[in-house]
């Protein structure tokens, strides 16, 4: 399977990337070598399993760009699973990538400037606990065009934050151990109910 990824809002794009592929993912960028991406593209195997890969910023270079767009109809047929993030690409490009991929999400400043509200009230909220005000952020975002999936990065992001940041042991760094699980799985369950998921992320944070 294939999912595309893009547009100007990097942050909530990588961070919605990260936590619908999970933590397991192998991360193959402009860095690695043509050969790196090759092996990615071959699949976890008959022994391994499936296997989840992001190609981050691939296309900044020619070589990874012409293996990308030659793989697409194999990574769209493939039982593994490949995310392609990127900035937004050049409109021919765009379009081939859009055509093969199972799934699309745009992530765009503009959409998040016109909302008039800062996405991280949310994140800030969650690490605070305060249930109302993730609930009142949440609504106001999704009301103001927010994608689902930049909110959920944004949780994602927030609840990593908080188990790195806590101190082992701690009531804080359990709370967050959970948080990090519940909402690395929520897109996944989403997709499996078939349910949107802002659906999703509502029932999440009134629990």
């Amino acid at each position: 399977m294939l999912y595309f990824y893009t547009g100007t809002d990097t942050d909530a794009m990588r961070a919605a990337a990260r936590a619908a592929a999970g933590e397991r993912a192998m991360r193959i960028t402009d860095a690695h070598s043509l050969d790196d991406a090759r092996a990615a593209l071959q699949g976890g195997g008959m022994f391994m399993g499936p296997q989840v890969v992001i190609f981050d910023r691939v296309f900044a270079r020619d070589e990874m760009r012409d293996l990308m767009l030659t793989s697409l109809a194999h990574m769209r047929g493939a039982h593994d699973s490949y995310y392609i993030v990127s900035e937004k690409l050049d409109v021919p490009t765009q379009k081939q990538i859009e055509k093969q991929a199972t799934e699309t999400k745009k992530f765009d400043l503009a959409r998040a400037a016109k909302a008039g509200s800062s996405i991280f009230d949310i994140a800030n909220a969650l690490k605070r606990a305060d249930k109302k005000s993730l609930w009142v952020s949440l609504q106001r975002e999704l009301m103001n065009g927010a994608a689902p999936e930049a909110v959920h990065g944004i949780l994602f992001w927030a609840a990593k934050d908080m188990f790195l940041k806590s101190r082992e042991g701690s009531t804080e760094h359990a709370r967050a151990k959970k948080l990090v699980a519940v909402l690395a799985e929520l897109p996944h369950t989403a997709r499996r109910h078939g349910e949107d998921l802002g659906y999703s992320l509502e029932r999440f944070l009134l629990s």
